[in-house]
């Protein structure tokens, strides 16, 4: 197995719903990687209203006022097992603030799973500051310590900035274009 060849910046507490590591960005800004936990279905709920549509549309491939309590709950309660979500925040306890996140589902019924499904977001001011950059390292992490062999995500084509960062993460990367849509498989 590959090492991951990114050094984490902070501490990374190993236990699923503790996951945590404080993260400094280029820009300086000190931000908490985190696992999503259940109670944070209304800091999920307010980030999501604060999205510009064109972000929204470039994660959901359309437009959506909200998020729905599925989806939601597929954040809130990710088991680290099959599904795992992550945020990025600022400011802590009451005034913290989700700027971003990542999840992972896996796709396989198989046992090992080989394969999964990577999504990420993260709010217009904080974009192009490194945050998909280090979420996607700490997906690497997590994957690989689950024996994952490869993340697969469909992209916009016009979604230059996400993937730059799967270009620049230091995977071997495949891609393939079906109409607008980008598909991508990061071998890991």
């Amino acid at each position: 197995m590959l090492r991951c060849p990114h050094r984490f910046k902070g501490q990374v507490v190993q236990v699923p719903s503790r996951y945590a590591s404080h993260e400094t960005l280029r820009d300086n800004t000190t931000v908490t990687v985190r696992s999503a936990r259940a109670d944070d279905g209304p800091r999920i709920r307010r980030a999501f209203h604060h999205l510009e549509r064109d972000t929204v549309y470039t994660r959901f491939f359309g437009y959506k006022a909200d998020l729905s309590e599925a989806e939601l709950a597929r954040i809130t309660a990710a088991d680290f097992d099959r599904v795992v979500a992550l945020l990025i925040t600022v400011g802590a306890a009451e005034d913290e603030v989700v700027i971003g996140g990542a999840s992972y589902v896996i796709l396989d019924t198989v046992a090992p799973p080989q394969s999964a499904e990577l999504a990420f977001l993260v709010e217009e001011d904080y974009q192009g500051r490194g945050l998909a950059s280090a979420l996607l390292r700490h997906m690497i992490r997590i994957g690989r310590a689950k024996g994952l062999d490869q993340f697969e995500a469909d992209v916009l084509a016009q979604n230059l900035t996400m993937l730059r960062v799967f270009r620049q993460s230091g995977l071997p990367m495949r891609q393939k274009q079906s109409g607008n849509i980008v598909h991508v498989v990061l071998s890991l």
